[in-house]
């Protein structure tokens, strides 16, 4: 569990506050999204939580010991000389496990999720969902406390942003994580998420939060679902009347 206690950040060149006192609580085994106007602080939130950047005030309290957030940021970060089973065991080889070793947690993994096949591959012989798939598995391979997401499916094509987002809910599902997802799609984020906080224009403040609950989160008729279609009519309506804030 991670308690999010008035951050605020102050950039000082040129002088902006950019976060005003967000505080937020964010459960184990749970998907948050964080939605809102462009310029808000979405990402440098994401950046504080995952120990990138520090507040200028407010703090984080986590109920854990020596807590580890992995980051996966839009760019995929894939290694185009490694092959695919070398990128995913890469948390494990910084860490200096036997390269043996760590090649096998990761086809382990790549087996589990089907893509195994690809281990030996080169990411670019990939395509861009699968690329996805993969940095993603290097993430989570990581065994993280918290997985943050930074927009990272927005280069992806329609259909094949829908795939990887049925794909990460079972994933996020089957090994109970615990994930931070910044995006600007509120369809994304209803999909994805069972919670979803709204930020308001910069400086960025949480003036909402809503739990999403939809049984079937993989079916590709979901958007169609009238709990779908009434918790992305409330969210827009929020993140209208939060980017008149200021």
């Amino acid at each position: 569990m991670l308690h999010i206690n008035d951050v605020s950040k102050q950039f000082q060149v040129p002088p902006t506050l950019a976060l005003d006192r967000i505080s937020a609580t964010l459960y184990p085994h749970q998907t948050v999204a964080i939605v809102g106007p462009s310029g808000c602080g979405k990402s440098t939130l994401l950046r504080i939580v995952s120990g990138l950047d520090h507040a200028t005030s407010g703090q984080l309290e986590w109920q854990v010991d020596n807590p580890h957030v992995a980051l996966m940021p839009q760019n995929d970060g894939l290694f185009q000389w490694r092959t695919v089973v070398d990128n995913v065991a890469l948390p494990l080889f910084i860490h200096k496990l036997p390269p043996a070793t760590a090649r096998q947690a990761a086809l382990d993994l790549l087996a589990q999720f089907e893509l195994d096949e690809f281990a030996h591959a080169y990411p670019d012989q990939l395509s861009g969902g699968m690329r996805s798939r993969v940095a993603f598995l290097r993430t989570m391979l990581a065994e993280p406390t918290l997985i943050a997401l930074d927009e990272p499916f927005g280069a992806l094509d329609s259909m094949t942003r829908a795939g990887i987002q049925r794909w990460l809910v079972s994933a996020a599902r089957q090994r109970a994580l615990s994930i931070l997802l910044v995006t600007h799609d509120v369809e994304e984020a209803i999909t994805l998420a069972d919670r979803v906080l709204v930020m308001s224009a910069r400086p960025g403040r949480i003036i909402a939060d809503y739990p999403i609950d939809l049984p079937n989160r993989t079916d590709p008729n979901l958007r169609t679902d009238p709990r779908f279609l009434h918790a992305l009519t409330s969210i827009r309506v929020a993140l209208e009347q939060g980017a008149e804030r200021r």
